[in-house]
């Protein structure tokens, strides 16, 4: 009877042993859940544990401390085939001085990112509530580099004539202001009545973006984005 009481408090995953790979990646998902709900202050590695269906050893087997968890799903996300696909697009856009591409491709990627993964989007936010360091410095290191991509690009095509003198962090801060109003409103807040679709969001922004700056769409310039 003893025995078969102790089998019973054994969670049932810990009786499925999975490649180190996938636990890794099962751990990384069930704390992104709750971190996204619970903030990183507010969670626990027993509660990660428990969700998991795992003891607390096996989650400091992979990860040395809750940190180190939550640093790796930041490291995730910034090395994403997702991400390593938008810049990839977004380069060819601006090497081609495609302008409305180049808008386009970063108020689609606000917008994609918030709907297929919210729950990222809900732990910034915590973090950004709580402080926290470790996902403030991704979110300073990530900003920085889109917005000084964007801004050496505005003021190439400003300096040949392509888009109206306006400064070019405001111009970013208005597009991706849009963007990320519209995004969070629908896909993390859930206010999706009578709200406009991502693709009047999409085409709405763009050309409010493109007439702020002047531009006037040439044939033939990529509409081409990943799918919504």
């Amino acid at each position: 009877m003893e025995a078969v009481a102790r089998s019973k408090q054994v969670p049932d995953s810990e009786h499925v042993r999975l490649p180190a790979g996938k636990r890794r990646e099962q751990l990384i998902q069930v704390a992104v859940d709750l971190f996204s709900r619970k903030g990183f202050n507010g969670t626990t590695t027993r509660e990660i544990a428990a969700a998991a269906g795992v003891t607390e050893a096996i989650i400091f087997r992979h990860f040395e401390t809750k940190e180190h968890l939550y640093t790796a799903i930041i490291d995730q996300k910034v090395n994403s085939p997702d991400t390593a696909e938008w810049i990839a697009e977004l380069r060819a856009a601006m090497d081609g001085d495609d302008d409305e591409a180049v808008i386009r491709q970063l108020i689609n990627a606000v917008i994609y990112t918030h709907k297929t993964d919210p729950k990222f989007e809900r732990l910034m936010l915590y973090a950004a509530l709580e402080g926290n360091e470790i996902a403030l410095l991704y979110m300073r290191q990530i900003t920085a580099c889109i917005v000084e991509t964007y801004r050496s690009y505005f003021l190439r095509r400003q300096k040949q004539g392509r888009l109206s003198p306006i400064g070019p962090d405001a111009a970013l801060m208005a597009i991706v202001g849009m963007a990320q109003h519209y995004a969070l409103g629908k896909y993390v807040h859930g206010f999706k009545k009578n709200w406009i679709s991502d693709d009047q969001a999409l085409e709405g922004f763009t050309r409010i973006a493109m007439d702020g700056l002047g531009i006037t769409p040439r044939p033939g310039s990529s509409k081409k984005t990943r799918k919504q």
